[in-house]
C-alpha cells in the first residue's frame, strides 16, 4: 500500500487499538498563497498576452491591495463579500466590480483545481444598471477643495489635477517628471493598456509644477490610501459624508460631464478620458442636451398648420 503513517490511539482512547492510518500518496498539504502569488503561478496560463491581460493583472494587483498581502489556503464567501463592499466603497460600479470578480474567480478556481486551496466562494453577478451618474457642481468642488487644502496642499493639488484631467488616482500618482512636460501629461501605465497624453489647463499645469527633492512625479509623495482618508474627512467637514458617489473617482465623472455640456463631442471625450470603446463614454451622452435642439426645429416646421383646436 506504499508508504503508511500510523497514529495509535488518534481517536478514542490512547492503548486501546484505535488507529488510524494515511496513504502519504493521497495526503497532501494545502500551502498558503497571496492572490499575487496566485497570479504568478497561473497567469502566464489563463491569460493571453495582451491588453485584456493587462487589464486582469491590474485587477488582481488591486484585489491583493485591499487583502493587504495576505495569504490564505481558503477564500470563504465572508472574504468576498468584504472585498465587494471594499471596491464598492471606492466607487467602483458593478459593472466594473463583475469584471474584477470574473478575473479573481477564473485564478481562484484554478488554484482550487491544482491543489493550492481547498474551497472557493459563491460568485455571483451583481445586477448591472444605467445608473445616475455623480458628478460635482463648481461650488461643491469649491467646498470640498477648500476643505482637503486645509488638510494638505499635496492632496489639494492631486484633486485639482485630477479633475481637470479626468484622469485615475492611479495614472496620477504614478506620473514621473518627463511625463508632464510641454504643457501636456502623458498617461503610459493606464488601465485600458493605451497610452495618451492630454493638454493641461493653466491650473493643472501649476498643479503639477511643484517639484519635491527627491520625488519621481508631481504626486509621488502621495499614496492612494492616504489620498482617500484626507478626502473622507474633508468630504465629512463639509456634508458630503452620506453621498456614497463622492469618492476621489467622482472627479473623473466630472471631467467628463464638463466636456460633453461644454459641446464636446463624444469620440474626444472618449480619446481624452483613455475609454477603450465608445459604450463606455455614452453614459455622458444625455449631458449634451443642445444636440437635441434642432429636433424641435424640425418637429414645428412638419407640425405647422396641422393643428386644430376644438371649437
Amino acid at each position: 500500500m506504499g508508504d503508511v503513517s500510523r497514529l495509535e490511539g488518534a481517536w478514542g482512547v490512547p492503548g486501546e487499538g484505535y488507529s488510524v492510518t494515511f496513504d502519504s500518496e493521497r495526503l497532501r498539504l494545502v500551502s498558503e498563497f497571496s492572490l499575487k502569488e496566485l497570479f504568478a503561478k497561473y497567469g502566464d496560463i489563463l491569460w493571453e498576452p495582451g491588453s485584456h491581460k493587462y487589464n486582469v493583472t491590474f485587477f488582481i494587483g488591486e484585489l491583493d491591495e485591499l487583502l493587504m498581502g495576505k495569504r490564505f489556503s481558503t477564500f470563504g464567501q465572508d472574504a468576498l463579500d468584504a472585498l465587494i463592499g471594499k471596491l464598492r466603497a471606492r466607487g467602483n460600479s458593478n459593472a466594473t466590480i463583475n469584471r474584477k470578480m470574473a478575473a479573481l474567480s477564473k485564478l481562484l478556481r484554478k488554484a482550487h483545481k491544482m491543489g493550492d486551496i481547498h474551497s472557493l466562494p459563491e460568485f455571483r453577478r451583481q445586477k448591472e444598471r444605467s445608473g445616475r451618474i455623480r458628478f460635482l457642481s463648481w461650488s461643491e468642488e469649491e467646498m470640498l477643495f477648500a476643505a482637503i487644502r486645509r488638510r494638505s496642499e499635496d492632496a489639494w493639488r492631486l484633486s485639482v489635477f485630477l479633475v481637470d484631467t479626468g484622469c485615475r488616482l492611479g495614472e496620477a500618482i504614478g506620473l514621473t517628471w518627463n511625463d508632464v512636460q510641454g504643457g501636456r501629461a502623458s498617461f503610459w501605465i493606464t488601465k485600458s493598456a493605451r497610452a495618451r497624453s492630454v493638454p493641461l489647463t493653466a491650473r493643472a499645469q501649476n498643479a503639477a509644477g511643484v517639484r519635491k527633492e527627491g520625488r519621481e512625479g508631481p504626486f509621488a509623495m502621495l499614496r492612494q490610501a492616504q489620498f482617500r482618508t484626507i478626502w473622507n474627512e474633508a468630504k465629512a467637514e463639509v456634508g458630503l459624508s452620506q453621498d456614497t458617489q463622492v469618492v476621489p473617482h467622482v472627479l473623473r465623472h466630472t471631467c467628463a460631464s464638463r466636456l460633453v455640456q461644454g459641446g464636446i463631442d463624444l469620440r474626444r471625450v472618449q480619446m481624452w478620458l483613455g475609454h477603450q470603446t465608445l459604450t463606455m463614454t455614452v453614459r455622458y451622452a444625455h449631458l449634451a442636451t443642445g444636440d437635441l435642439d434642432p429636433c424641435v426645429d424640425v418637429l414645428e416646421r412638419c407640425s405647422c398648420g396641422k393643428i386644430t383646436t376644438a371649437s
